[in-house]
């Protein structure tokens, strides 16, 4: 019996170690993951804002739609990308070749300039369901290794019969590590999410105010 019972604490002793670094792997995989996607989207956006502010200049000085359109064939940006799919859709309204070019020509444009919208919106959005994920995973996964920490140190403290501050420091300091590293892990995450959601509404603003004056001039030139 009292060998069953050695046995059972060196394997509670060592699960709980283990459980201890592996929340703390998984913490700092969040970390990397979290900094890596505020670097990379943080750019990508700074590119986008560029790209958009250069063709919306290149298009509303252009001399008429031809001049625009040719604007619009090499620009970058998702303001480009609605401009072709508006200039597209006027020749498939010409020709009338499908179905999604019969009808109403505002009713057309819009349904086509609103697709192309939410398009670039899912694009904008990848990547910040993860770091909302992170945000809200990220404390509890320490909070896993806190208390598996405190167990780790309530066992160590029952297996020496001492609760003294040598007995318990070592094991409840890794656990407050776990915390600590659960905490900073997630409070990037959401910052970077709300920023991210942020900075997708007022992209998503832009992409319709776009939309609204390509079509109003789309609309005019063929009244």
């Amino acid at each position: 019996m009292r060998r069953l019972s050695f046995r059972l604490s060196a394997m509670i002793h060592f699960s709980a170690s283990t459980a201890v670094n592996l929340a703390l792997t998984v913490l700092i995989l969040f970390s990397l993951i979290t900094w890596t996607m505020i670097f990379a989207k943080g750019w990508l956006q700074w590119k986008l804002r560029q790209d958009n502010a250069a063709f919306a200049k290149s298009f509303w000085q252009a001399a008429d739609l031809i001049s625009a359109e040719q604007a619009a064939k090499s620009a970058p940006g998702t303001l480009a990308e609605l401009a072709r799919q508006g200039f597209e859709t006027l020749r498939q309204i010409g020709q009338q070749k499908t179905l999604a070019s019969t009808g109403d020509r505002q009713a057309v444009m819009e349904r086509s300039l609103s697709q192309q919208v939410r398009k670039a919106q899912h694009k904008l959005e990848s990547g910040l369901m993860l770091l909302a994920s992170i945000g809200s995973t990220a404390p509890f996964v320490g909070l896993f290794g806190t208390v598996w920490g405190i167990m780790n140190a309530m066992e160590s403290i029952a297996r020496s019969g001492s609760s003294g501050l040598e007995v318990v420091a070592g094991p409840v300091g890794e656990a407050l590590l776990a915390t600590a590293i659960g905490i900073a892990a997630a409070i990037p995450a959401v910052l970077a999410y709300n920023y991210g959601v942020r900075v997708t509404r007022l992209s998503v603003a832009e992409m319709e105010r776009f939309a609204n004056d390509f079509m109003t001039l789309a609309c005019h030139r063929e009244s």
